[in-house]
């Protein structure tokens, strides 16, 4: 079918479509709802995240045994000798190999997902490529907020910009035999250093990347569960006349719906699945309410420019396309 297609409207009469809307059940509609803003399946995904955040932080706040450990602000976690319970010890074997690895495993879950699921088509299909950029601009956002900013990551700006330093900057006597290029700019050189980095504000890295990495499999693989499902999510675009129109996942076939889910589907799921408990954990054991705040905080602004910018610009969404049409 060719994306220039004709969308029907309310009156019988038709809307011309821009080359660059993939196909998909194409309606045009009342703009009671800007294209920028989340459909109601997806703002009940997306209110999953800031519930969890809170659930988390009352059962820290009510639980005594959780509420009579002691909490160290430098270690952003429970003094491991009192800590409540395994998950609330840094190095329990979930944060060291799955949350400290979390980009390996959403990529992983995600490559499957590429490979195996029969929605992209075949081959180096343009469905394909665009879920390979729109995966590249979120690995970008998560290199950019933990990694690497043209220099230390947006976490160690922020935290300097808001009065944070490496301990060892408040001792003259060690700054005297420090070359400016050996000044400790980021959280690891000064942990590196032996030192502690204090003083400002830390922004959960461990709540960014869970929510981040979990959202981002979420709406792949969103489309594969809402055919699977018969749900229709209704997401509203703007044409390049400048119309409104709402555009649904295809449904496939009754006889493919099972093929369709089953592959690719299961890892991705299981991953983000398993994100969300480690969420809970973090939540409740680790960081400050703002800091996990501002965390999520940056996680939805990632999401935002990937997912739901492009419903509001063709140009972006010529590029980046939706997932599932």
């Amino acid at each position: 079918m060719s994306a220039r297609r004709k969308a029907a409207t309310a009156n019988g009469q038709s809307a011309p479509l821009t080359s660059t809307m993939p196909s998909g059940a194409i309606r045009t509609t009342p703009a009671a709802r800007s294209p920028f803003f989340p459909t109601r399946l997806e703002l009940q995904l997306l209110a999953i995240y800031p519930g969890t955040l809170l659930l988390g932080s009352i059962l820290s706040a009510l639980t005594p045994a959780f509420r009579n450990a002691p909490y160290s602000p430098d270690l952003q976690s429970h003094d491991p000798a009192f800590a409540p319970t395994y998950f609330a010890k840094k190095k329990n074997i979930f944060n060291v190999w799955f949350v400290k690895k979390g980009w390996g495993w959403t990529t992983v879950a995600f490559i499957a997902f590429l490979l195996m699921w029969p929605g992209f088509g075949k081959g180096l299909s343009v469905k394909r490529i665009r879920a390979m950029l729109r995966y590249s601009i979120i690995t970008l956002w998560w290199c950019f907020v933990t990694q690497w900013f043209f220099g230390p990551p947006l976490i160690d700006r922020s935290f300097l910009y808001t009065g944070g330093q490496c301990e060892l900057l408040n001792d003259p006597s060690a700054m005297e035999d420090m070359s400016d290029t050996r000044v400790y700019f980021t959280a690891a050189a000064c942990k590196r250093a032996g030192r502690k980095w204090t003083g400002g504000h830390d922004i959960s890295g461990h709540v960014f990347l869970l929510i981040i990495g979990s959202s981002f499999l979420w709406f792949e693989t969103l489309p594969a569960l809402t055919r699977f499902e018969g749900l229709r999510d209704g997401r509203r675009i703007v044409l390049d006349d400048g119309k409104v129109a709402s555009v649904a996942v295809e449904k496939s076939p009754a006889s493919e719906q099972d093929e369709v889910t089953r592959k690719g589907v299961s890892l991705p799921f299981a991953v983000a699945a398993f994100m969300w408990w480690m969420l809970l954990m973090t939540a409740a054991f680790f960081h400050t309410w703002f800091e996990k705040f501002t965390g999520l905080v940056v996680a939805f602004l990632g999401l935002w420019v990937v997912y739901f910018l492009p419903r509001g610009i063709p140009a972006v969404r010529a590029v980046l396309g939706m997932p599932g049409v």
